[in-house]
């Protein structure tokens, strides 16, 4: 009997063995991307601030409330950009955000744009519309693909598909932080904290609604690249904390198997060495 616990027990290591190393390898491969993702995140981030900037103030300068990038359309439904991971292994970065995105299209009528791997299963199995299953990965999605995605989001907001356009990926706060955000990317609205009375000091030619018009395909590429930047960085981040908790926990197993086998080959010994003494005896 306890022969056989042994032999289970010598599997059991070698099996949690085999899954450390792999979680090991996960980690190092995610640690590597790490500063490359982070380089590229910040690079991104000036861009798209400008033409959020400048969308926003030509939004408030604006004397022409028929534009249609300012008008409420409650009537029609909503289109969501979900941007999750191509792969799972990432802690609850992916259900985090599933989670915060249909907790805020609870009662809406929608259609997706899933970007990653992910969101595209997900959606699928959900029934719901979905404009597009192409861009599955988020790691290679160029600044020329978000621009192709921006004209083709225009073209359906102006052919009345959708009347709001939001944005949903993860923000990386930190190494160990990162958030959820949900933005609203159309009808334009400033955030908060933007300022609320009409600039003085800009001067539109030939005019605020020109400047809008011309600037959206690239507020719109550019905060999608921006947050795509910020999206595969949370993964990436998010993918190294999950593989370095796992590989620690496995550590643990293993110490505590080896123990259980040394207890067990301990006792098997003391059987063996106390059957020895009884028969000298006989």
């Amino acid at each position: 009997m306890a022969g056989t616990s042994m032999k289970d027990i010598k599997l059991r290591i070698k099996s949690v063995e085999s899954t450390m190393q792999i979680t090991k390898a996960m980690q190092l491969v995610a640690t590597s991307k790490l500063r490359r993702a982070k380089e590229r995140m910040e690079m991104s981030r000036p861009y798209a601030d400008i033409a959020q900037q400048a969308v926003y103030t030509a939004s408030l300068s604006c004397d022409d409330p028929s534009i249609a990038y300012l008008q409420k359309q409650p009537e029609k439904k909503a289109c969501y950009i979900i941007i999750a991971g191509e792969r799972g292994l990432a802690g609850g970065y992916n259900n985090n955000l599933f989670k915060a995105h249909l907790a805020h299209a609870e009662g809406k009528e929608y259609c997706v744009l899933p970007i990653g791997r992910k969101a595209i299963e997900k959606y699928h199995r959900l029934n719901v519309p979905v404009l597009s299953d192409e861009y599955a990965a988020v790691e290679g999605l160029s600044v020329s693909r978000c621009y192709l995605i921006s004209n083709m989001l225009l073209e359906k907001f102006h052919a009345g598909e959708f009347g709001d356009l939001y944005l949903v990926y993860t923000s990386f706060k930190s190494m160990m932080s990162q958030e959820v955000d949900i933005r609203q990317l159309l009808p334009v609205v400033p955030e908060e904290g933007a300022k609320k009375e009409k600039p003085v000091s800009t001067v539109y030619d030939p005019g605020a609604k020109e400047v809008l018009e011309t600037v959206m395909p690239d507020y719109l590429a550019g905060t999608l690249y921006s947050a795509l930047c910020n999206s595969f960085l949370s993964e990436v981040a998010s993918r190294r904390s999950a593989m370095d908790s796992a590989t620690k926990n496995a550590g643990e197993m293993i110490n505590d198997l080896k123990l259980r086998f040394n207890r067990a080959r301990q006792g098997a010994i003391t059987q063996e060495i106390t059957e020895i003494v009884a028969g000298a005896e006989q």
